[in-house]
Formats: C-alpha cells, sequence, structure tokens
C-alpha cells in the first residue's frame, strides 16, 4: 500500500461479547493512537461474522464476503493493534478463525498476503490477575506465523473489570504509560 501522509491503524478485540475487556481496551488503544496523531479505524468482529473455516465450505462457497471486507480493511491500513482475551491459556477461537479465513489467497481481490510484513501491537486483558498475559506469547506465534512483525513489548491488563475509567482511559498510570509507549512504537514503525 502506498504511504499517505497520516499512517492509518485498525484496531480490533478477539472478542465480541457485549462488555469485553478486551474490546475496553481497544478502544483505549484507539484513543491513544489518536493521541499521537495516527487515525483509526476500531472494528467489532462481531461485524465480520464468518463461519467455523473449514476447506469444503471454501471450494464450495469461496470465501464470505464478511471476511473479503475485513481482508479490504487489513489491507487499507497500515498497521494492526490487536488485544485479545485468554481463554484456557490461548486465544479465542473468534480471533483464529478470522486469521485462517482472512489468510487464503482470494481470486476476488489482489492483496494478496494482507498480513505480510504489517506491523502489530498486541495487548491482553483478563479479570483475574495475570491480565491474559499467558495468550500474548501464541498471539505473536500466529501474527508471525501470518508475516506480521510485532512491535517490541505488549500491554497486559490484569483485575482488568476495574483497571478502566467510565471515560475509557487506563486508571492506572503505570498501564496507562504502558499502553501509550505500546502504540507509539506502533506508529513509528507504521510511518
Amino acid at each position: 500500500m502506498a504511504r499517505s501522509q497520516t499512517t492509518h491503524i485498525l484496531v480490533f478485540a478477539g472478542s465480541t461479547r457485549h462488555r469485553s475487556f478486551s474490546r475496553r481496551l481497544a478502544a483505549a488503544a484507539s484513543l491513544a493512537i489518536a493521541g499521537q496523531g495516527a487515525k483509526t479505524t476500531l472494528i467489532d468482529l462481531a461485524d465480520f461474522d464468518a463461519p467455523l473455516f473449514n476447506a469444503d465450505l471454501e471450494d464450495r462457497d469461496g470465501i464470505p464476503q464478511t471476511v473479503l471486507d475485513f481482508r479490504r480493511l487489513v489491507a487499507t491500513h497500515d498497521a494492526l493493534c490487536l488485544a485479545t482475551p485468554e481463554y484456557n491459556g490461548g486465544l479465542t477461537p473468534l480471533l483464529l478463525n478470522m486469521f485462517c479465513w482472512a489468510s487464503r489467497p482470494s481470486p476476488t481481490d489482489d492483496f494478496g498476503s494482507v498480513f505480510q510484513d504489517k506491523p502489530v501491537a498486541l495487548m491482553a486483558s483478563s479479570p483475574g490477575r495475570l491480565g491474559g498475559v499467558r495468550a500474548i506469547p501464541r498471539l505473536r506465534d500466529c501474527v508471525c506465523e501470518l508475516g506480521m512483525l510485532p512491535v517490541p513489548g505488549f500491554v497486559s491488563v490484569g483485575n482488568a473489570a476495574q483497571a478502566f475509567s467510565d471515560n475509557g482511559h487506563l486508571r492506572d498510570d503505570g498501564l496507562a504509560q504502558s499502553l501509550h509507549a505500546l502504540v507509539r512504537r506502533l506508529v513509528a514503525c507504521a510511518g
């Protein structure tokens, strides 16, 4: 993608739960990214519903339109910022399924591998004190396998039920500083 004057970053969470802590973390990151002068597109993966990946389904029906729409968003942004909850020490099926579908070559677009060489910031959250930290290495492995370039560091928000203020910011100053440092690195890598 040709670089424009303004860096565009796609932000989303690997959860569609209405009061998801990861969605709140993604929203906080979007605010922090905008504070760095970049433009953000904050999406909800619920708007990109896709069946469980199955090669037979792909052969029969092709890639779902929602996945093609998601691919277009990834392709037209300079970088990604991902927040995931931790499910049993790993990633959500929702996030893995979207990666499986979106990594498939599409005969209807010319984007190729939409994830290749895309800078990405990684974040996790959970209601427990570990903050989803066990999901981060798995997320890092997954995005690297897809060809993305994780920026150094990550943000992990533990006790997430109490972590966010009413205006969507992180209450803890240290966590807020970590988030701002992470998105600053992301914007620098993407620009």
